[in-house]
């Protein structure tokens, strides 16, 4: 591999990791370059670096995944170095081969390092002839359903299908038995060649909830190869991570030694350069096994920064001009040692309630906690989009323990505030307060086990929620009205004499609620719902906080509204109510909209399994939608016939759009 030097670096990525990445870059006094898509035209990242480049249409495989265009950004801005960040191009061979070819520094490892451990049955052939322990599995060329169902009975489920050009969950499947195994084959296939352009599956034997133990390692030109300690990515959706933490809470310093020893010799059997992390299996009974080795940076890469105290982008690029690690193994040891506890959680635009639906929307306000690292490309106005990675931000709490750690988070996880889009946010925040995580026994069955999707379906809004959305929408009226600017600016600040009772009729989280609502002077309403009656005062409020006594129950309350809808987060909770006091009534036969499937997110239309005409089955896959780099299956919700069909492959649906229609079985 040859030093580079350089002074110029552009991203190849999007978001909070490009931000990152221009942060260390420009500290350490490059000259950066952004990429972006017609998306991401006024994106925070197109407009923090010092020089930013348009790729083309806003679809990935036209922007972030064309190499080509990439390349030639680089080459039209006078980049000498390239850093891919993680996603998109990040563990792509041909992509650090062009570099390459192009005179250009790929700021990570080899193309050949990358295409060695880039496919999982041939860095898992590579691992067990290293002397890494791996799980049991299937790693033949043989991919016909015929061979692979064969296999999977050999091995013994329950079995995971997994992808092996890729990670992040997608073209990864859970088999627990023979019945379900060809179509959850056909599935993983499908979202595997849609994520990677690859269909190629491994099989393994499932390791019951096991942890999930990640090493991170780091090598340079000369040889020199350390790890930085373990990161626990345990707690996890559709086998994607959402907390991790570093130490781990059941490592050992012999574990970690140990671990630590396999990780650093596996980086070694394949002459690696740059950032890796070799990611494991740890049983109950403290054997680990080898999954697969990321080569490049990792989305929770900052916890292990604050742990050890360095930067990883700024050893990145020491590294890739030809620089020797600054610090060596014992140095490393003695940080891990002392360097406490730290815990990052992934804040997604999704909706837990909703199976972790992917969402997308402009946000109304956004306010990032004010004592943690957030790494984040967010501000509010700024539209969340439907093409990309439904990751918006990460929360970073490093403490002198792990309580301290745990504390510090919850208290950011309070603080921080999306409207407009719905978030795992306070989905989070519980997975963090719950005892099995406090006392750090969480598994990668925590989600499942703990907060199946009957846990996770939102509660009925007690009686203060209702009455704070009339406030809040009085009070939204009223500022609409002193903005017109046919208002006198003599009232300005006149609140009426007059007392009079309002019917406010509105949708708080969709539930179709009606307050009799009486307006006095000073900001105080009478509000009358259920046979219950409430005096709401307004004490305090600026453009997004205000503070309401309900009944005299002080509530602090931060919100915004849009053309939409008006959003309010209380008491921790996300709420969205859209004022329908003088829309019409909707009137719908009985029945006939039972059959309406329509689309639950924005997203692509990657499979259709029904024809006009075609008879189905409650609980059938009608089509598939991909969306933010994850398949959803649309299915039947009743027995009857394909009266209509309103999309096809390759159509871009929007949320409530109308996809297919079915008439009932007689």
């Amino acid at each position: 591999m040859t030093a580079h030097r350089f002074n110029t670096i552009l991203i190849a990525n999007r978001g909070e990791i490009a931000l990152r990445v221009i942060r260390s870059a420009r500290r350490l006094g490059y000259r950066t370059v952004a990429v972006y898509s017609d998306a991401d035209r006024n994106a925070p990242h197109a407009r923090a670096a010092d020089l930013a480049v348009h790729l083309g249409a806003s679809q990935p495989s036209v922007s972030y995944l064309n190499i080509a265009a990439i390349v030639d950004a680089a080459r039209r801005s006078g980049a000498q170095a390239v850093h891919p960040g993680y996603g998109f191009l990040a563990e792509n061979p041909e992509f650090a081969n062009a570099c390459m070819e192009a005179g250009l520094c790929f700021i990570g490892p080899t193309a050949w390092s990358i295409l060695s451990m880039g496919n999982k049955a041939g860095a898992k052939r590579l691992m067990k002839e290293a002397g890494v322990p791996c799980v049991p599995g299937y790693l033949g060329a043989d991919q016909s359903d015929a061979r692979m169902l064969e296999e999977a009975r050999l091995i013994g489920y329950p079995v995971m299908i997994k992808a092996a050009s890729g990670g992040g969950g997608r073209g990864m499947r859970r088999v627990d038995e023979d019945a379900d195994f060809v179509a959850a084959l056909h599935s993983a296939r499908s979202e595997a060649e849609n994520a990677f352009g690859s269909g190629e599956l491994i099989l393994e034997k499932a390791i019951v909830e096991p942890r999930h133990i990640e090493i991170q390692v780091f090598a340079d030109q000369h040889g020199n190869v350390v790890h930085l300690g373990e990161r626990d990515c345990s707690v996890q959706r559709r086998h994607q991570k959402l907390i991790e933490e570093s130490p781990s809470p059941v490592v050992t310093p012999a574990l970690r030694a140990q671990m630590g020893a396999v990780s650093v010799a596996a980086a070694k059997a394949i002459d690696y350069v740059g950032a890796g992390t070799l990611e494991f299996l740890l049983d109950r009974d403290g054997n680990f096994y080898f999954m697969e080795m990321n080569t490049r940076l990792q989305v929770e890469h900052a916890v292990t920064e604050a742990v050890v105290g360095v930067d990883l982008v700024e050893w990145q690029l020491l590294v890739a001009q030809g620089g020797a690690l600054p610090l060596r193994q014992e140095e490393i040891d003695a940080r891990l040692a002392a360097g406490g506890h730290a815990i990052e959680v992934r804040l997604c635009a999704e909706d837990p309630g909703e199976n972790f639906l992917p969402q997308s929307g402009a946000i109304a306000y956004w306010k990032a906690p004010s004592d943690l690292r957030c790494d984040h490309a967010l501000e509010s106005g700024l539209t969340i989009s439907p093409y990309y990675d439904s990751m918006v931000a990460k929360l970073i709490a490093h403490g002198s323990d792990r309580a301290d750690a745990r504390r510090r988070l919850g208290y950011g996880l309070d603080e921080c505030i999306l409207l407009g889009v719905k978030t795992n946010r306070h989905f989070l925040s519980r997975c963090m307060r719950h005892a099995a995580f406090v006392d750090g026994h969480a598994t990668t069955a925590f989600i499942e086990t703990f907060f199946p999707s009957s846990a996770r379906a939102p509660s009925a809004c007690e009686p203060v929620v209702r009455h704070m959305a009339a406030a809040l929408l009085a009070l939204q009226q009223k500022t609409q009205l002193l903005d017109q600017p046919c208002y006198p600016a003599e009232l300005h600040g006149w609140s009426s004499s007059c007392v009079y009772p309002q019917h406010c009729r509105f949708l708080l989280d969709g539930e179709a609620l009606e307050v009799l609502m009486t307006t006095m002077q000073g900001g105080r309403w009478q509000m009358h719902a259920d046979g219950e009656d409430a005096e709401v005062v307004l004490t305090a409020s600026n453009e997004n906080d205000a503070t309401l006594q309900i009944d005299g129950r002080a509530c602090r309350v931060s919100y915004a509204s849009t053309d939409a809808a008006l959003y309010f987060v209380f008491d921790g909770i996300a709420h969205t109510v859209r004022d329908t006091t003088y829309a019409p009534p909707v009137r719908d036969a009985a029945g006939s909209t039972s059959g309406r499937i329509t689309a639950p997110m924005n997203g692509q239309v990657v499979a259709v399994h029904v024809q006009l005409g075609e008879g189905t089955a409650a609980g059938q896959a009608l089509l598939v939608i991909e969306a933010m780099k994850m398949e959803h299956c649309i299915l039947s919700p009743l027995d009857g016939e394909v009266v209509s069909l309103h999309v096809q492959i390759g159509d871009q649906v929007a949320p409530g759009q109308v996809l297919v229609e079915l008439s009932a079985a007689q």
